[in-house]
Protein backbone atom coordinates (compact mmCIF):
# COMPACT_ATOMS: atom_id res chain seq x y z
CA UNK A 1 0.00 0.00 0.00
CA UNK A 2 1.77 3.11 -1.26
CA UNK A 3 0.16 5.49 1.27
CA UNK A 4 1.68 3.56 4.20
CA UNK A 5 5.11 3.57 2.54
CA UNK A 6 4.87 7.34 2.11
CA UNK A 7 3.75 7.81 5.73
CA UNK A 8 6.65 5.71 6.97
CA UNK A 9 9.14 7.52 4.73
CA UNK A 10 7.89 10.93 5.83
CA UNK A 11 7.87 9.73 9.45
CA UNK A 12 11.56 8.82 9.31
CA UNK A 13 12.43 12.07 7.54
CA UNK A 14 10.60 14.17 10.15
CA UNK A 15 12.08 12.11 12.99
CA UNK A 16 15.68 12.54 11.84
CA UNK A 17 15.15 16.22 10.96
CA UNK A 18 13.88 16.76 14.51
CA UNK A 19 16.87 14.83 15.87
CA UNK A 20 19.28 17.00 13.89
CA UNK A 21 17.67 20.26 15.01
CA UNK A 22 17.55 19.18 18.66
CA UNK A 23 21.21 18.10 18.60
CA UNK A 24 22.13 21.77 18.43
CA UNK A 25 20.47 22.41 21.83
CA UNK A 26 22.41 19.72 23.74
CA UNK A 27 24.87 20.66 26.46
CA UNK A 28 28.43 21.19 25.37
CA UNK A 29 30.70 18.18 25.24
CA UNK A 30 34.35 18.07 26.13
CA UNK A 31 35.43 18.96 22.61
CA UNK A 32 33.90 20.45 19.48
CA UNK A 33 34.24 17.03 17.81
CA UNK A 34 32.17 15.43 20.60
CA UNK A 35 29.65 18.27 20.48
CA UNK A 36 28.92 17.67 16.81
CA UNK A 37 28.84 13.86 17.01
CA UNK A 38 25.06 13.80 17.25
CA UNK A 39 24.72 16.07 14.24
CA UNK A 40 27.04 13.89 12.17
CA UNK A 41 25.18 10.72 13.18
CA UNK A 42 21.80 12.32 12.42
CA UNK A 43 22.90 13.43 8.97
CA UNK A 44 24.28 10.00 8.08
CA UNK A 45 21.21 8.20 9.42
CA UNK A 46 18.82 10.55 7.63
CA UNK A 47 20.69 10.01 4.37
CA UNK A 48 20.66 6.22 4.83
CA UNK A 49 16.95 6.20 5.62
CA UNK A 50 16.14 8.28 2.56
CA UNK A 51 18.23 6.05 0.31
CA UNK A 52 16.95 2.82 1.87
CA UNK A 53 13.23 3.60 1.89
CA UNK A 54 12.84 4.29 -1.82
CA UNK A 55 9.49 5.78 -0.85
CA UNK A 56 8.39 6.73 -4.33
CA UNK A 57 9.10 3.43 -6.07
CA UNK A 58 6.12 1.28 -7.02
CA UNK A 59 6.60 -1.85 -4.87
CA UNK A 60 3.60 -3.84 -3.70
CA UNK A 61 2.78 -4.32 -0.04
CA UNK A 62 4.03 -7.36 1.87
CA UNK A 63 0.42 -8.02 2.83
CA UNK A 64 -2.92 -6.91 1.48
CA UNK A 65 -4.53 -7.17 4.91
CA UNK A 66 -5.43 -3.60 5.93
CA UNK A 67 -5.54 -4.56 9.63
CA UNK A 68 -1.95 -5.83 9.54
CA UNK A 69 -0.83 -2.77 7.61
CA UNK A 70 -2.55 -0.53 10.16
CA UNK A 71 -1.03 -2.48 13.05
CA UNK A 72 2.46 -2.15 11.55
CA UNK A 73 1.95 1.55 11.01
CA UNK A 74 0.76 1.96 14.61
CA UNK A 75 3.87 0.17 15.91
CA UNK A 76 6.06 2.40 13.76
CA UNK A 77 4.38 5.58 15.02
CA UNK A 78 4.46 4.42 18.67
CA UNK A 79 8.15 3.57 18.40
CA UNK A 80 9.14 6.95 17.01
CA UNK A 81 6.84 8.69 19.50
CA UNK A 82 8.58 6.87 22.38
CA UNK A 83 12.00 7.95 21.11
CA UNK A 84 10.90 11.57 20.72
CA UNK A 85 9.21 11.57 24.15
CA UNK A 86 12.44 10.26 25.70
CA UNK A 87 14.48 12.88 23.82
CA UNK A 88 12.19 15.63 25.11
CA UNK A 89 12.69 14.41 28.70
CA UNK A 90 16.45 14.37 28.30
CA UNK A 91 16.43 17.97 27.16
CA UNK A 92 19.91 19.43 26.97
CA UNK A 93 21.38 16.29 28.61
CA UNK A 94 21.09 14.38 25.34
CA UNK A 95 24.33 13.55 23.61
CA UNK A 96 26.83 10.92 22.66
CA UNK A 97 28.22 9.84 25.01
CA UNK A 98 26.18 11.31 27.85
CA UNK A 99 29.00 10.95 30.37
CA UNK A 100 31.10 13.39 28.33
CA UNK A 101 28.63 16.27 28.81
CA UNK A 102 29.33 19.30 30.95
CA UNK A 103 27.34 18.95 34.19
CA UNK A 104 25.53 15.71 33.26
CA UNK A 105 22.27 14.88 35.06
CA UNK A 106 20.59 11.50 35.53
CA UNK A 107 17.06 11.70 34.11
CA UNK A 108 14.65 9.29 35.82
CA UNK A 109 11.28 10.83 34.94
CA UNK A 110 8.93 10.39 31.98
CA UNK A 111 9.80 7.32 29.92
CA UNK A 112 13.03 6.94 31.92
CA UNK A 113 10.89 6.08 34.94
CA UNK A 114 9.99 2.76 33.25
CA UNK A 115 12.66 2.06 30.61
CA UNK A 116 16.42 2.65 30.94
CA UNK A 117 16.94 3.16 27.20
CA UNK A 118 13.66 4.45 25.73
CA UNK A 119 15.29 6.17 22.75
CA UNK A 120 16.88 2.92 21.60
CA UNK A 121 13.68 1.03 22.36
CA UNK A 122 11.60 3.49 20.37
CA UNK A 123 13.87 3.46 17.33
CA UNK A 124 14.02 -0.34 17.37
CA UNK A 125 10.24 -0.50 17.66
CA UNK A 126 9.94 1.87 14.72
CA UNK A 127 12.34 -0.30 12.74
CA UNK A 128 10.15 -3.39 13.16
CA UNK A 129 8.38 -2.09 10.05
CA UNK A 130 11.69 -2.56 8.23
CA UNK A 131 11.10 -6.31 8.36
CA UNK A 132 7.96 -5.81 6.28
CA UNK A 133 9.83 -3.69 3.77
CA UNK A 134 12.67 -6.20 3.41
CA UNK A 135 10.24 -9.09 2.99
CA UNK A 136 8.46 -7.08 0.32
CA UNK A 137 11.64 -6.18 -1.58
CA UNK A 138 13.17 -9.67 -1.37
CA UNK A 139 10.24 -12.14 -1.19
CA UNK A 140 12.32 -15.21 -2.08
CA UNK A 141 15.61 -14.41 -0.35
CA UNK A 142 14.58 -12.61 2.85
CA UNK A 143 12.64 -15.37 4.69
CA UNK A 144 15.60 -17.82 4.60
CA UNK A 145 17.88 -14.97 5.63
CA UNK A 146 15.59 -14.22 8.61
CA UNK A 147 15.74 -17.86 9.71
CA UNK A 148 19.54 -17.94 9.43
CA UNK A 149 20.30 -14.73 11.33
CA UNK A 150 19.37 -12.92 14.55
CA UNK A 151 17.54 -9.59 14.35
CA UNK A 152 19.71 -7.53 16.73
CA UNK A 153 22.33 -9.44 18.72
CA UNK A 154 24.37 -12.24 17.09
CA UNK A 155 23.68 -15.69 18.60
CA UNK A 156 21.15 -14.23 21.09
CA UNK A 157 18.28 -12.16 19.68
Amino acid sequence: MKAIDIIIGVGWIVFWAYWLVMAVTAKAGRSRWTQLAGVRVAIVLAALVLIRLRVFEGHGAATANPWLLGFGLAIFVLGLALAVWARVYLGRNWGMPMSQKADPELVTTGPYGRIRHPIYSGIILGMVVEERTMAKLFPAAYPPYQRATKILIPYVL
